[in-house]
């Protein structure tokens, strides 16, 4: 089969176009299906990998790559945790914890979706890596809206991003207020398009004082954060009494100076999570709740995928240095098995 692998750590160069034997017929393991890949999403933990800070857990495929869709082959389709009554031949997309550029990639069937009606296998392909982040950190962990709280406002670090964008749309529809920082005038506007009620340019303002502002004083409830670092200090100064932070990566720095007296006083909470190494059973629980809360906001079309660049998979490595640039609103996509 085709692939593309990380030949050795560094620059998006290290991407190479292989061919590796076939996976038709694997050694599948209980719970699990073998999918034909028509597409698979780009998200910043590949390039992670692909630089030597995010290897993959024990088992799971060297390949990069989190998210796919395609159709089912073969596999454990009696397994107990078949919730959505999946078939061979059936269009999915799927969250994997590695292996996902190439032509057949092997997934947990608890973490399969069918594909939303009316997306395209690159439109789904863009969904699971995000969705499930999302879900898992705004609305699990951080309880938005959830516990009586009612309408509640988030404010997402890096709105343009993958993972910005699913949030905004998803808390949106659920009824929620969105605030986002984002690096640039175009990003805002987009951000603003996909239901933000506030899209701060970082670069040019400072984000607490327009946050304190817009909320006359009170904060936001909660907080999705992927810069940490110098950050985390300035969210707990924009947060209402009660809010939450949620950090999902760190690209400002792994450590943080902050004010403790605040957390106490005014009953803060600061948590984080990282998902790939999660069990299937945790993941699955995850895939169940979109399929009940978010999917029939899909396929009703009030959330949409957003895709910025659609490559090849052999153009792995320009799609890496498209991430890397900070330049994309939304997802980028590498087609694969094209029908």
């Amino acid at each position: 089969m085709r692939a593309v692998e990380i030949s050795q750590y560094g620059s998006s160069d290290v991407l190479k176009a292989v061919t590796r034997p076939n996976l038709v017929e694997p050694a599948l393991g209980s719970g699990e299906v073998l999918i034909r890949v028509r597409a698979a999403g780009i998200n910043r933990p590949d390039v992670l990998q692909r630089q030597g800070f995010y290897s993959a857990p024990p088992g799971i495929s060297d390949l990069p790559g989190l998210e796919i869709a395609g159709e089912i082959v073969s596999g454990d389709l009696s397994h107990s945790d078949n919730f959505f009554s999946l078939g061979v031949g059936h269009r999915v997309c799927a969250l994997v914890a590695g292996g996902a550029y190439a032509e057949y990639c092997i997934a947990p069937l608890a973490q399969c979706l069918p594909v939303p009606k009316g997306l395209s296998d690159v439109e789904a392909a863009s969904l699971p890596e995000t969705f499930f982040t999302v879900w898992s950190n705004v609305f699990d962990r951080a309880r938005l809206g959830l516990d009586g709280r009612g309408r509640e406002i988030l404010l997402v670090h890096g709105g343009s991003s993958g993972i910005g964008v699913a949030a905004i749309q998803i808390a949106t529809a659920l009824g929620h207020e969105v605030i986002v920082t984002v690096g640039d005038g175009a990003k805002a506007k987009a951000c603003r398009d996909l239901g933000a009620v506030l899209a701060i340019n970082y670069k040019e303002q400072d984000f607490v004082e327009v946050v304190k502002a817009h909320t006359e004083g009170q904060g936001v409830n909660v907080i999705l954060d992927m810069v940490a670092g110098s950050y985390l200090n300035r969210d707990i100064n924009c947060l209402a009494d009660d809010g939450r932070i949620v950090i999902i990566a760190h690209q400002g720095g792994k450590t943080s100076e902050l004010d403790v007296s605040q957390v106490l006083r005014r009953r803060l909470t600061i948590t984080g999570s990282t998902l790939r190494a999660r069990s299937v059973e945790f993941k699955g629980a995850i895939a169940r709740a979109l399929r009940a809360y978010v999917w029939p906001l899909i396929e009703s079309g009030k959330i949409k995928p957003v895709i910025h660049e659609v490559f090849r998979l052999e153009a792995a490595a320009q799609a890496h240095a498209m991430m890397e640039s900070s330049q994309h609103i939304g997802k980028i996509v590498l087609t694969i098995n094209e029908i």
